[in-house]
C-alpha cells in the first residue's frame, strides 16, 4: 500500500510539470472554461464525498445541538484542528449517537439504525440514560440503591418462546445519585443488524435488592417526550466500517507526540524578493528544496459548513520542492531515492527524472457531523495530513 502511495504521489510529480490540454484550450474559449470549470468543481465535491465515505452531503433542515457526550469524545481524541490526538483512543473508526425514537414517558425505548451500513462491525453498543433527582425523599433510609435492568424485547412468534425480553444489563445503582448511566446493549444491537425487523425496542426494569417494583417517584430517567435535548436517552454505537491505513501513519502505541511536534512545526515561508531575482536553478537549491507547506481545507468555502460541527476546516500540508542531488539527511530520502538521484545525476539512462517531493508520513482526522437522520456521527478518516516530507 506504501508503494502505491508513493507511485501516485510520484506520477503527480511529473504530470504537474506539463500544461494540460484543457487548460490550452480554455485560454482560446472562456466560455468553455467556465463551463469546464463548474464540472470540475462538481467532480471535485463529489470525489472529495467519497473520501469522507458518503454519496452525497447530509440534508439538515435546522440547526440542532450535538449531544454533549459527543462533543466531549470529539475533544478526547482530536486536537482544535481536528487531527488525531492519539490513533488508539477511540475503539474503530466510528462512533454513532441515536436518540430515542418512542418519546414514551414510560421506561421503554427504541432506536432507528437504519443509517448504520451493513458492512460496519459493530464493536460495542450503549444505552446512555440520564438518572433525575428523586421525587420522594422520605425514603432514603429504607431504599439506598436500586437494582436497574436493562432487557431487549423479544418478538414471541419468532422465537418459538413465551419468553418476551432478554436481560442485556443490570447493576445497582444509589437512590440518590444523578447524572449518566451507561449500559452496554451490544448483544441487542447486533441482533438487529441481522434482522431489523426484531428490532422492538428496549425496556428498563427498577427494582428493589428484596426484588420488588421500585417507587418510580424515587428512581427517574429523563425521556425524549418531557426533557431537554441535553438529557434526552441515547444509543451510542463504536462501529468499524472496515477502511484502512496506507500505513505511512505511525502504528507504535507508545508514540504520542510526534504528531504534535510535526504539525505545529515551524514552515518555510513564500520565497523573498532577492530570492525571486535569482535564476530558477539556484532558487531551486536555495529555498525550494523538498519542504512541506500549508494547504487549508475550509469546509465553509465547499459549502458543508452546515452539517460538518467541528472542525470547521483543517490544514492538510502538501509537500513541494526539488530533490537535487546529493540527497542529505534532511530531505529524509529513501535508498530508491538516493539511488534513482545518482541515475540521473550521471546520466546514466535516459529520461530517469529526480526523486519526487511527497508525504512520508501521514495522520488521520476527524469529523463530527451529522448524517441523513440528524443523527451525530464522529468518523476518523486515515491519511488526510502530510506530517512531514521527503525524497522518494
Amino acid at each position: 500500500m506504501f508503494l502505491s502511495v508513493v507511485s501516485f504521489a510520484a506520477l503527480v510529480c511529473t504530470v504537474a510539470a506539463r500544461p494540460s490540454l484543457n487548460y490550452l484550450a480554455n485560454l482560446e474559449n472562456p466560455f468553455t472554461a467556465e463551463n469546464d470549470s463548474e464540472e470540475v468543481r462538481s467532480a471535485a465535491i463529489k470525489r472529495l464525498l467519497e473520501v469522507f465515505g458518503m454519496e452525497g452531503p447530509p440534508a439538515i433542515y435546522g440547526h440542532k445541538q450535538p449531544p454533549q457526550y459527543m462533543l466531549d469524545l470529539y475533544n478526547t481524541v482530536a486536537d482544535v484542528d481536528g487531527v488525531t490526538k492519539d490513533p488508539y483512543l477511540l475503539e474503530g473508526n466510528t462512533v454513532r449517537s441515536f436518540f430515542d425514537r418512542m418519546h414514551s414517558d414510560q421506561v421503554e425505548f427504541r432506536f432507528d439504525l437504519s443509517t448504520v451500513a451493513r458492512t460496519e462491525k459493530i464493536l460495542t453498543a450503549e444505552l446512555h440514560l440520564f438518572k433525575l433527582r428523586p421525587h420522594a425523599t422520605q425514603t432514603f433510609n429504607r431504599h439506598h440503591f436500586s437494582q436497574v435492568s436493562v432487557y431487549q424485547l423479544l418478538d414471541t412468534t419468532k422465537t418459538n418462546t413465551t419468553q418476551e425480553k432478554k436481560l442485556l444489563s443490570s447493576r445497582l445503582i444509589p437512590v440518590h445519585s444523578t447524572g449518566w448511566e451507561v449500559f452496554t446493549i451490544t448483544q441487542a444491537v447486533r441482533s438487529w443488524m441481522v434482522d431489523e425487523d426484531s428490532n422492538l425496542g428496549l425496556q428498563v426494569v427498577v427494582r428493589t435488592l428484596g426484588g420488588n417494583q421500585m417507587d418510580m417517584r424515587l428512581i427517574r430517567f429523563a425521556s425524549g417526550r418531557n426533557h431537554h435535548l441535553s438529557k434526552q436517552p441515547m444509543l451510542v454505537l463504536f462501529t468499524d466500517d472496515g477502511r484502512r491505513s496506507t500505513s505511512l501513519e505511525s502504528t507504535d502505541p507508545n508514540h504520542t507526540t510526534t504528531t504534535g511536534s510535526l504539525l505545529h512545526a515551524p514552515l518555510s515561508g513564500p520565497p523573498s524578493r532577492s530570492a525571486r531575482s535569482l535564476d530558477s536553478s539556484e532558487e531551486e537549491r536555495t529555498s525550494m528544496s523538498c519542504q512541506r507547506l500549508p494547504l487549508y481545507v475550509d469546509f465553509e468555502e465547499i459549502g458543508w459548513s452546515g452539517w460538518i460541527v467541528s472542525p470547521r476546516g483543517y490544514n492538510a500540508y502538501h509537500c513541494k520542492g526539488s530533490c537535487p542531488f546529493p540527497l542529505g539527511q534532511n530531505m529524509r530520502p529513501t535508498n530508491h531515492a538516493t539511488v534513482q538521484s545518482i541515475i540521473n545525476a550521471l546520466k546514466l539512462i535516459k529520461g530517469i527524472e529526480t526523486p519526487c517531493c511527497v508525504p512520508d508520513k501521514l495522520f488521520s482526522i476527524n469529523l463530527l457531523y451529522f448524517d441523513d437522520d440528524e443523527n451525530v456521527v464522529l468518523k476518523q478518516y486515515n491519511d488526510m495530513v502530510a506530517g512531514s516530507c521527503g525524497c522518494h
